[in-house]
């Protein structure tokens, strides 16, 4: 076995067997599945019954507000006076009081309660009883009703994106999906090129100031132990991040076969109900689960994702982003005998992928323009900036390119690093200046 496998099987072994490792490859993947499962079986969870003694002492809204699975109205012939004496031996929660001059501006809608209601409650009393008073003004008015509805039809309509591929079909799409995934896809690559190529550095420096670097290079070469170090790093974050897809998707298949085995997000429609008042009065639809429709929409948009590219190109960026930052985090490592020291040379290094965090949200309000386009392609910002144009859909020439130069880039940072190495990792007590590392670069041998 080479010597930097070796490297690599030490320092993977090491860190796959800390409890740290074992204990977030546990955790993230039930964060994940919870993210995804907790709201949509909450969406689903009818709430509880809440009854609601109505005083309407307008008498225009008697028996005439929709019931829901959530709330249940009666209309006792009593006054509000008398509601608020026995309310406590009652089984209400409110008292909701509609004032007799209502349509005149001047009264109000009061709702009195043991216990504060539900918000979905009070929504639904509001929206209601305010399309209604909207109704019987223009019915009082003489307003055609019809021509109303029609037109509020008309104004509520849906618009749709589709992308047309050149063979002539077309594809409904989801902006808001796929900002989603890209920003997502963005940061978590920040997420793990900061988290792991600061281990590299980490390491490096612990090996240095031990003097253990010492005992290990009188058998491997400078360069084969950063390798190594590299390497080793690299496939510790790749069997989490492999780990994380498939318990993710483990739990999440077992929630979907028990906690949401009776939910079939295809069949959640909202239901609609067409109240009158007289014989000339419709009241507007009522919708009985809000997020029903968003989340099957959302649910059908996802299906329309390439995720096996979107899967496949994440781990191409996020290796060779990792790579080409962790071999200047190890030349930091080496550069410097405490972590404090590394704060001079830290922030040059990590400005390119900060600087990409910060300007994912221009790029994602144009995917496609001259900015979007070159900040994809340089190396140092491509694997952020490439995952969140991914979703968007990017020219294969284009993908080709960024890939081509992020493996460029590697290794020229790799040269680079390697050069500041092999002369800092057996430097100490010296306190490392830009100028010192220049001279680095040009020593022979």
């Amino acid at each position: 076995m080479s010597k930097i496998a070796l490297i690599i099987k030490r320092e993977y072994l090491s860190r796959v067997k800390k409890k740290s490792f074992i204990l977030m490859t546990i955790l993230g993947p039930i964060l994940m599945a919870g993210i995804m499962i907790v709201p949509i079986w909450f969406a689903m969870q009818k709430p509880d019954l809440q009854k609601i003694e109505v005083i309407d002492d307008s008498h225009l809204f008697e028996g005439l507000i929709p019931q829901k699975d959530f709330v249940h109205f009666d209309y006792p012939p009593i006054s509000l006076e008398q509601a608020q004496e026995g309310f406590y031996d009652t089984n209400y929660d409110a008292i909701l009081w509609i004032s007799k001059n209502i349509l005149e501006g001047k009264g109000a809608v009061t709702i009195f309660y043991k216990k504060q209601l539900g918000v979905a409650v009070e929504q639904h009393i509001h929206t209601t009883l305010s399309k209604m008073m909207y109704d019987v003004m223009l019915a009082k008015n003489k307003v055609n009703l019809d021509a109303i509805k029609s037109a509020e039809v008309a104004s509520s309509f849906k618009m749709i994106t589709k992308e047309l591929e050149e063979s002539g079909k077309s594809k409904e799409t989801n902006t808001g999906v796929r900002i989603g995934i890209g920003l997502g896809a963005g940061i978590l690559i920040y997420i793990f090129i900061f988290l792991y190529g600061v281990q590299v550095m980490r390491g490096v420096m612990e090996e240095k100031t031990n003097r253990i670097v010492e005992i290990i290079l009188s058998s491997v070469k400078p360069f084969q132990l950063m390798m190594g170090k590299i390497i080793g790093v690299a496939l510790v974050g790749l069997t989490q991040f492999i780990l994380w897809l498939v318990l993710t998707g483990t739990l999440y298949s077992v929630a979907s076969a028990t906690l949401l085995k009776d939910i079939d997000l295809k069949q959640i429609q909202q239901k609609e109900e067409v109240i009158k008042i007289g014989a000339d009065i419709n009241f507007s639809k009522m919708k009985a689960n809000p997020q029903a429709d968003e989340i099957t929409k959302i649910w059908n948009d996802l299906k329309t994702i390439n995720f096996t590219a979107i899967i496949f190109c994440f781990l191409f960026y996020f290796l060779g982003g990792y790579l080409l930052y962790s071999a200047l985090f190890a030349a930091m490592g080496s550069a410097v005998d405490s972590e404090a020291d590394t704060q001079q040379f830290m922030l040059p290094v990590t400005i390119p992928i900060i600087f990409s965090i910060v300007m994912a949200q221009t790029i994602i309000q144009d995917p496609n323009g001259p900015t979007a386009f070159w900040l994809s392609i340089i190396p140092f910002t491509s694997p952020i900036i490439m995952m969140v144009r991914l979703p968007f859909g990017v020219p294969v020439w284009e993908l080709a390119l960024s890939m081509f130069l992020l493996i460029a880039g590697f290794l020229f940072t790799t040269w680079l690093a390697g050069k500041i190495y092999r002369t800092g990792i057996l430097m100490y007590g010296k306190k490392v200046t830009w100028k010192e590392l220049g001279k680095w670069l040009f020593y022979k041998g």
